[in-house]
Formats: structure tokens, C-alpha cells, sequence
């Protein structure tokens, strides 16, 4: 069981809060609590082996049933007890998951009742233990375990059993709990890689590959465009010299929707090539595969590949907000800017950045007098930073407000953690975890920090270039 003091409010561990010292000062008290326990148990040599001898098969044996075949075989050797073993099912109904015996006559299903409890039961010669879960562990089961318990684990015959072998009885089926908790657990997790393996599958053949059928499509309408461009020219040609003015109007006005016409298509063809590219990243089938965010690391420009298709993707929404880009705060250098890295991944980086920018920005007073709502972006090469004759390339974006109200300034980059001061804004706390995720895996580090008048949000790569 846990120690109540050093649990949370929902009686999950918060050790992996504490530092190095402090967990092993606790467990330092716990192995002495378990030595003290055990003078008390005074197990015989006899008993103390076969809690050995059950850890080592349980953790040779495949199968749920062959896990249940050695814990059953423990007491018939030492006790000459046979036993059957309920699983719970459900909240309510226990399963019979196996017998000591060649033929066995309980009943296949059980449900909650005098015998099957959250206490050991002596009853009709029979005992009766529960078989408890790790509430550590509860949230990783299909359902919450009514009192922390897994099964019942049931004896007999037991009327001869002393004291003392009860409790012995008690402490194994408690070792039993704990291994077919975490066998569940393996079970659930090796269902869900299927699943996964499965659904990356599904994905490809349902998303990935109809997604590219868009990009026909697109080059269809395109087509067709550039021919009503054509027309349209012809047609205003042809009233131009024969024409009253007023059909030469309608026909400015359709050369006007024409051209409005192809702005709306390039505006959507644009989303559609930025969507289709973080779909396609995030959706790689080696994430999948390995349980983790793959790189696929290309020489980029980071001007012309990265950041002007997200500009041109934000602009119209930042001018809906009245936010304007403002090289002020600090900006973009001149220089082309070639390096390696996943472009699919750090396009999302500075989506993710946009996003907020777009969200948080407040109105601030800049140091040349305008007052008003500006964003701006940037990056710096950083010799030597990570090493001599290997350099970093630092890229932020700021943007106006005021500083967000932290103890640390790396705690706003932890999953689901939201500031108090913007609390009220709509987010999930996702977004800049999933920003330290990509940098930290191309080897980098993310940073914040309010210079002035901005938040700035940045993160230093290995500048990596052929």
C-alpha cells in the first residue's frame, strides 16, 4: 500500500515531485518498515522460498493461465489447499478464471455477497481472500476496481489452517494482486499497440491517401480558373470595341469576381497545402511504430519553406484582431537561413507559437511611441553554443502583453498547465508541451521569458547545415 504521507488529495504518488534525497530517505523508511514487518511475520524458511520461487515463475510464465496455475500451485505444496481464482468482470460480477483441480464444479460467475467481499471470509470450510489491485495503477484498468480489488482468490479445505498460515495466506494473495494487476495492465497495453498498429493502417488507406486526391482536384479547379481568366480577357477585349458602357462595366465587375475568385482559391489552397503537410507529419506511421515522434530531418529554408506560408496563413486572422507584425520588438534577420531539420514538425512549432500569439497579445505602448497590438518573430545564429564548432540558431516569437504569472519559467511548457493570468482564454495546455517535445527531440531547448513590453516564447537548435 502507499504511504498517506506522500500522496496527493486522489491517493496518487507525488514522490516524482521530490528530488533525488528525499525518495531515497522515503524508501530508506519503507525497506526498514518492511524489515520490521517481516520479524513480525517470521516466516519460516519454507515460506520465505516459496514467496521467492512464486516471483521467479511468475516472471517466467506466459498466459493468464499459466500465471494462475503457479499462484494455485503455492498453496497445495505448502498447505495442501485447492483453490480457484474469480476475476472481476465488471463492477459487479466475478469470472471464474481457473481451478486447482481437473474438474472443476464452482460456478462459472459470481457476483458481490457474504463470501466474495472486501475482507477475507471463512465460510463452509472455504476461504475466502480478496485479491487486491495497486491503486497506484487503478486508472490504467477498464474500470475502477470496487475497494482496490481484482478477484477473490478462494481455499479449502481451511478449517485446520492456523493464524499464522492466514496471514501468510493474506501477504501471498496480496503479491498475487500486484502481479495480475501490472499482467492486465500488459495486456490492455499490447491490445492498444494492435489497435494502433491497426488504426495506422486504417489512416493511411482512409485519410493519407484520399487527402492526395484533393491536391487533383485543386489542380482541376485551377485549370479552370486560368481558363475564365482567358474569357474574361476576350470578353473585355470584345466590348471594349463594340460594347455600350454599361456592358463594359459587367464585364470589369466579372473580371473583378474572376480575380476574387482565384484570391478565395489561393487562400484555400494554401490552408489545404499547410493542413495537409501537419497532417501527414503527425499522422507518420514511425510515431506509431516506435511510440514516439519520429524525425524526418531535410535541409530547410526557413524563410521561404517555413515561415512565409504560416504568415500568409495567420495574416488575415491577425488583421481581424488588430495585431500587426512588427519587426520592432526584435526580427527576422536579412540572411537566407539554410538548415537540417523536420520541417513538418517545426512548422507546427511556430504554428503552435502563432496560435498563442494570436490568443494572448494585449495592447502595449512600443519604445518608439505607437501604441497598439504587435507580434514579432526571429532568429539569431549562436556561436559555439552547444559546444565548440557546434553552433545554435535561437527563434522566437513575441508578442505584446503582459508577463505571465509564474513561479518558473519553464512550468508553463509542462503538459495542461495553463497561467493564472489567462486562465479565462480558451486552451488545453497542449500546445507548448508539444513545442518542448519537438524541440528537445532535435536536440534543442525552449525558453520564456518577458523582455519589456513582450512575452517571448524561443527555442535553440543545433544549427545542423550541409
Amino acid at each position: 500500500m502507499t504511504d498517506p504521507d506522500w500522496t496527493d488529495s486522489d491517493g496518487n504518488s507525488n514522490l516524482h515531485d521530490q528530488d533525488d534525497s528525499t525518495r531515497v530517505q522515503y524508501m530508506v523508511e519503507r525497506i526498514q518498515a518492511k524489515l520490521h514487518d517481516y520479524e513480525v511475520y517470521d516466516f519460516p524458511m519454507s515460506e520465505v522460498r516459496a514467496l521467492n520461487i512464486f516471483f521467479d515463475l511468475a516472471q517466467e510464465v506466459r498466459g493468464r493461465e499459466m500465471f494462475y496455475a503457479v499462484c494455485m500451485a503455492i498453496p497445495r505444496i505448502l498447505l495442501g489447499l485447492e483453490s480457484s481464482i474469480y476475476i472481476l468482470e465488471d463492477e459487479d460480477t466475478f469470472v471464474l478464471g481457473g481451478c486447482s483441480t481437473g474438474r472443476c464444479d464452482r460456478e462459472a460467475t459470481r457476483t458481490w455477497d457474504h463470501e466474495f467481499s472486501e475482507h477475507p471470509v471463512i465460510s463452509d470450510n472455504h476461504l475466502f481472500i480478496p485479491i487486491q489491485s495497486n491503486p497506484e495503477y487503478n486508472d490504467m484498468l477498464p474500470f475502477v476496481p470496487p475497494h482496490n480489488i481484482l478477484g477473490i482468490f478462494e481455499m479449502h479445505p481451511c478449517r485446520a489452517l492456523s493464524e499464522h498460515d492466514r496471514l501468510f495466506l493474506t501477504k501471498f494473495i496480496n503479491r498475487v494482486g500486484f502481479q495480475l494487476h501490472h499482467r492486465i495492465i500488459r495486456a490492455r497495453n499490447r491490445e492498444h499497440i494492435r489497435f494502433i498498429k491497426s488504426l495506422v493502417q486504417d489512416i493511411g488507406h482512409n485519410v493519407i491517401v484520399p487527402n492526395m486526391y484533393f491536391k487533383l482536384y485543386f489542380n482541376r479547379l485551377k485549370r479552370q480558373i486560368e481558363q475564365l481568366h482567358l474569357v474574361t480577357t476576350d470578353i473585355l477585349s470584345l466590348m471594349s470595341e463594340c460594347a455600350p458602357q454599361k456592358c463594359t462595366t459587367e464585364g470589369n465587375r466579372l473580371a473583378r469576381i474572376t480575380a476574387g475568385i482565384e484570391a478565395q482559391y489561393q487562400e484555400i489552397y494554401s490552408h489545404y497545402e499547410t493542413t495537409s503537410m501537419f497532417l501527414e507529419t503527425l499522422l507518420r506511421r514511425r510515431h506509431f511504430e516506435e511510440g514516439r515522434y519520429v524525425l524526418d530531418k531535410r535541409e530547410v529554408n526557413l524563410s521561404k519553406t517555413i515561415m512565409e506560408p504560416l504568415l500568409d496563413r495567420f495574416r488575415q486572422r491577425f488583421d481581424e484582431r488588430g495585431i500587426q507584425i512588427n519587426l520592432a520588438l526584435g526580427g527576422a534577420p536579412d540572411q537566407t537561413i539554410r538548415l537540417i531539420m523536420d520541417r513538418g514538425l517545426i512548422s507546427q512549432v511556430f504554428d503552435n507559437l502563432f496560435s498563442n500569439a494570436l490568443k494572448y497579445t494585449e495592447p502595449s505602448t512600443l519604445p518608439d511611441g505607437r501604441r497598439g497590438k504587435f507580434i514579432s518573430y526571429g532568429w539569431q545564429i549562436l556561436k559555439d553554443y552547444f559546444s565548440p564548432n557546434k553552433p545554435g540558431i535561437r527563434m522566437w516569437v513575441a508578442s505584446t502583453g503582459k508577463p505571465l504569472e509564474l513561479k518558473n519559467s519553464m512550468e508553463v511548457f509542462k503538459p495542461g498547465f495553463r497561467a493564472d493570468n489567462v486562465a479565462h482564454k480558451s486552451g488545453t495546455g497542449r500546445g507548448l508541451y508539444f513545442v518542448r517535445q519537438v524541440v528537445e527531440l532535435h536536440g534543442g531547448q525552449v525558453g520564456y521569458s518577458h523582455t519589456g513590453n513582450s512575452n517571448e516564447f524561443y527555442f535553440i537548435l543545433p544549427f545542423e547545415h550541409t
